[in-house]
């Protein structure tokens, strides 16, 4: 029997989750092995439009990819995959801002950032993929699951929306990960170039590069209990569910080059996501009502809140750098 008739728990057939895998394993041996094979600096132009490269292919996977080749892809797969594809993107952009800080406490070159952030977003990949699978066997057992993730995210979204930065550097140290990671594993005082382990004498020593490693691979774990739920609240369908968080997060290291250079132009952008996060929230709750009075509308509806929530957010920041004369973006 072909692979490609072996059909997974999503309706899509088996083959075609492994071709799109391939896909992945093949754009990231190329960044790394062509593009960026020796350590340097990401500059600003280059991110911009290494970002733009996979935007650009995230929408060719939506509008002609996935209608062109993938069983039981319709219009409104299309708009589902933009809407979650876009609400991750977003929320990714509160992890940019994270990992900035994260990056700035240890004084991480940015020649070296690009290798933390590739070895970071393969783990990103792996644990969003068992996520999405636990999440979509409990969400088929156990529907009331999708009411629970729903008071999640208003939760979430409200605690976001009023809390304080309570991500200062200052912080960082007395993380638990931090902690323990000082605690258990034997680290160098100094990097060593980019390499993660280095030899001390006779003997094997971590360096601080791998244990920034360790606190963005956990920050991104602390980011998923957010944009996971969020995701549901979009499609139950594991296969859009994982193609959109995957092209979201494939595109995060050159977003970082991007934002990390321009993080006094998104200072309302926090709000925005916790915006995002409650009109999500209330979706998932009120669905059943919704759906009966929307209809089919309510897809598009949901596409165009996204948009609008995130545009709004990003216009009145950039506003209100503009008026307090913040300069523009490194080239």
């Amino acid at each position: 029997m072909s692979l490609l008739a072996v059909t997974a728990g999503s309706g899509i057939p088996l083959g075609y989750w492994a071709a799109f895998s391939a896909f992945v394993v093949v754009a990231l041996g190329i960044d790394l092995g062509l593009f960026h094979r020796e350590s340097r600096e990401v500059r600003f132009r280059e991110a911009v439009i290494w970002t733009a490269v996979w935007v650009c292919a995230a929408m060719g996977f939506a509008f002609w990819v996935g209608p062109q080749f993938v069983p039981a892809w319709t219009r409104e797969w299309t708009t589902l995959f933009v809407t979650g594809y876009l609400v991750e993107l977003s929320l990714s952009m509160d992890n940019v801002f994270v990992i900035a800080l994260i990056f700035s406490y240890f004084h991480v070159p940015r020649a070296w950032q690009h290798r933390v952030l590739f070895w970071g977003i393969l783990g990103a990949l792996a644990m969003r993929g068992i996520m999405i699978w636990a999440g979509s066997e409990l969400v088929e057992r156990f529907h009331w699951i999708l009411y629970a993730m729903g008071a999640f995210l208003v939760f979430t979204g409200a605690k976001m929306a009023f809390a304080g930065n309570d991500d200062g550097e200052g912080g960082l140290e007395n993380r638990t990960v931090v902690r323990l990671s000082r605690k258990l594993l034997p680290f160098t005082n100094t990097f060593d170039g980019e390499k993660f382990v280095t030899h001390v004498g006779s003997r094997l020593r971590f360096t601080p590069l791998f244990l920034v490693l360790i606190v963005v691979e956990t920050t991104d774990v602390v980011f998923a209990l957010d944009s996971i739920p969020a995701i549901f609240g979009i499609t139950n369908e594991s296969f859009l569910i994982f193609t959109s968080n995957v092209f979201a997060i494939l595109g995060l290291r050159s977003l970082y080059f991007v934002l990390a250079s321009a993080m006094g132009y998104f200072r309302y952008l926090k709000y925005g996501l916790a915006l995002v996060l409650v009109v999500i929230g209330v979706k998932m709750l009120a669905e059943h009502w919704l759906e009966a009075w929307l209809g089919s509308r309510l897809t598009n509806i949901s596409l165009a809140s996204v948009i609008g929530i995130i545009l709004v957010s990003m216009a009145a920041s950039m506003l209100a750098a503009w008026r307090e004369g913040v300069g523009t973006p490194p080239s």
